[in-house]
């Protein structure tokens, strides 16, 4: 059933249910541009044999990055680098769908010490700064800067956009109500906490056209007491459907309880290290008539097909894998491997790493094959964290050097 192409409602065709999802490649200029070791791996990704290619986090304004160099899709983006990121993701025949996000409060201080969020609770981690409170007006440009960037995602030549409504950024946060303590029209009721998301959505459809994917990212729980919960995920969802979403992709947790960036080792169960929220997905999926992806701990074609089976999920998104083999997903499908790259099963358990540190380790292979075109497997685990933290610093550095030379 991995071979086997699926039709989306707005009538695009995938050639088959593996997905490259997103990830944060980080691999902008300091103008948040792409670079060209950035649309060399998109090419590379694009010739893979994927149907599908989400690019990483997009982030719909300058002052709300995830990171210093995400690629940004604005008015003062440089479109014709983007248009040929476009064309380089789609040479082999897959769809391309840009990730759109709002930050919110998982904006780095560094670059950004008050970030508009929907409360001003913070981010209980250290170097994110306390978020003001958005304002009517100010969810309202949000709002339509989304559908400014899928317009601009449209005239690059891409065929979608994904919301990203998950991970504990803006709209993901706006949906919790940990997060979101609000006693106007955009908190409350869940109808309520759903409403910038729900909005978003809808300014995005009406900015792409009838026949533009429009995804949308959506968390199964946020894993922390008093937050966004399975129950309120499936009613979310079926919101979402009526919306007009083409695809929904299941995830779950934010930075403070990262479940979706968890590494398991060889000591677990086949099935307890792989497709994390696939038991999620199958009561969201029973809910929805739209398809449904989960991504997350994929790694061998028989869980997968196994997955699409018994019909707990229609498409199969993965990351780290594309990091270490761009290529696997033709192996896969004509089956000369039956297990995607998984190096991190033969690291340390997390908790004898410091904190993030497999998770650096796989940002600093990407960020490899973005500027090496090849990742270094063979690197030490906390070798690479500390690389990848040091990346962070220079390209946070090199980021706010460029501003400061030519002020937004």
């Amino acid at each position: 059933m991995i071979d086997r192409p699926l039709t989306l409602p707005s009538g695009a065709r995938l050639n088959n249910r593996i997905v490259k999802s997103a990830m944060s490649e980080a691999l902008a200029d300091a103008r948040n541009d792409p670079t060209e070791g950035m649309i060399a791996l998109y090419r590379r990704w694009g010739q893979s044999g994927a149907a599908l290619l989400i690019t990483g986090n997009t982030p719909v304004e300058r002052n709300h990055l995830e990171h210093a160099a995400n690629v940004v899709l604005d008015e003062r983006s440089n479109l014709e680098k983007t248009r040929r990121l476009a064309v380089a993701a789609k040479s082999g025949g897959a769809l391309a769908l840009v990730q759109i996000a709002h930050s919110g409060r998982q904006t780095p201080a560094a670059i950004n010490a008050r970030p508009l969020s929907i409360s001003d609770r913070a981010l209980d981690l250290p170097g994110y700064g306390t978020p003001k409170i958005a304002s009517e007006d100010a969810l309202q440009a949000i709002i339509a800067r989304f559908a400014a960037t899928a317009r601009l995602a449209r005239e690059a030549g891409f065929d979608g956009v994904e919301v990203h409504g998950a991970h504990g950024y803006l709209l993901s946060s706006a949906l919790s109500p940990r997060i979101n303590t609000r006693k106007d029209r955009w908190g409350g009721s869940l109808v309520n906490r759903s409403r910038l998301l729900r909005e978003v959505i809808r300014a995005v459809r009406a900015a792409g056209g009838a026949d533009f994917v429009v995804a949308a990212k959506l968390n199964s729980s946020d894993f922390q007491k008093g937050g966004f919960t399975h129950e309120e995920s499936i009613e979310t969802a079926r919101m979402l459907e009526r919306e007009g979403v083409d695809l929904l992709e299941i995830s779950g947790g934010t930075f403070e309880t990262p479940v979706a960036y968890q590494h398991a080792t060889q000591k677990q169960s086949t099935a307890a290290r792989e497709a994390y929220f696939l038991d999620y997905a199958r009561d969201i999926k029973r809910a929805l008539g739209i398809p449904v992806m989960v991504t997350g701990g994929f790694r061998s074609a028989a869980v997968m097909r196994q997955a699409l089976a018994e019909d707990a999920t229609d498409l199969i998104g993965m990351g780290r894998p594309f990091i270490l083999d761009p290529a696997f997903p033709r192996k896969l499908l004509a089956g000369d491997i039956a297990v995607t790259p998984a190096p991190e099963r033969d690291f340390p358990p997390a908790e004898a790493l410091p904190r993030g540190a497999v998770l650096n380790w796989f940002c600093h292979q990407l960020a490899l094959q973005g500027t090496r075109g090849k990742a270094d497997p063979d690197l030490p685990v906390i070798e690479g964290h500390d690389r990848y933290l040091d990346r962070i610093a220079s390209s946070t550095a090199g980021l706010l050097a460029a501003r400061a030379a030519a002020p937004c």
